[in-house]
């Protein structure tokens, strides 16, 4: 029995006689499927593309940076309430915060006026103050003084009126409570070296020469008379 594979051709004519003949059967090529155009435009739809770019933050409308325009004049009130809250402040001082501020001109102007009128602002009051902690306190003399005023923009003649109300007694002690503390790191020197740097000390102070030199020598007299090597008691501090 003929056991040989069965042709390809078996069960169809066609392919039979091709085979008879010698000739290569033909085969249909297959065609790729292909989507409906329809099915590839809503896919497309239904994913959405995903940008690179970053998207940008929305503005804060609390910012005041953000506000197209802003309130000048109460910007500039605050900064005065702020200025003077817990402290007073000459007028000069204040207008120089609003200069910096970079609040105009004339509004600035307008507004130290009120605060003027109010009474928020007095460089009377405040040059009394001023000397009222920097006289007792660092023992500063009335030169000393003037010049810490003028520097803070009051005027000559407002300094002038509150530092006559300094007492000149006052002035004096002040000067010898300086030279006492002073001359307890000075007993190993003799009387000419504590003299010239006692002297100095009070003219950095605002002390005129004659003034400065009366106080030195009499607390080296009495630091002499003490007969302690120049050593100032506990109590005369």
């Amino acid at each position: 029995m003929d056991e040989r594979p069965a042709p390809d051709w078996l069960g169809d004519v066609s392919l039979g006689v091709e085979a008879w003949a010698g000739k290569t059967p033909l085969v249909e090529p297959s065609v790729p499927s292909v989507e409906p155009s329809s099915r590839r435009r809503s896919d497309d739809v239904s994913k959405p593309t995903r940008s690179r770019r970053k998207q940008p933050r929305p503005a804060d409308p609390a910012d005041p940076k953000n506000d197209p325009e802003p309130d000048h004049e109460a910007i500039a009130r605050k900064i005065l309430l702020d200025a003077l809250t817990g402290q007073a402040r000459s007028r000069k001082e204040l207008a120089d915060k609003l200069e910096k501020k970079e609040v105009p001109a004339a509004l600035a102007t307008r507004l130290l006026d009120r605060f003027e009128e109010v009474g928020l602002i007095d460089d009377e009051a405040f040059a009394r103050a001023w000397i009222a902690s920097r006289q007792p306190g660092k023992g500063l003399a009335r030169r000393a003084l003037a010049q810490e005023l003028r520097r803070k923009g009051i005027d000559d003649d407002v300094a002038r009126d509150a530092l006559d109300e300094i007492d000149p007694d006052d002035e004096r002690e002040a000067g010898r409570r300086m030279v006492r503390r002073k001359l307890r790191s000075l007993e190993r020197f003799d009387d000419q070296t504590k003299t010239r740097r006692l002297v100095g000390m009070l003219a950095r102070k605002g002390y005129g020469a004659g003034v400065a030199y009366g106080i030195v020598r009499e607390e080296l007299a009495l630091a002499d008379d003490d007969g302690a090597g120049g050593l100032v008691s506990e109590s005369d501090l």
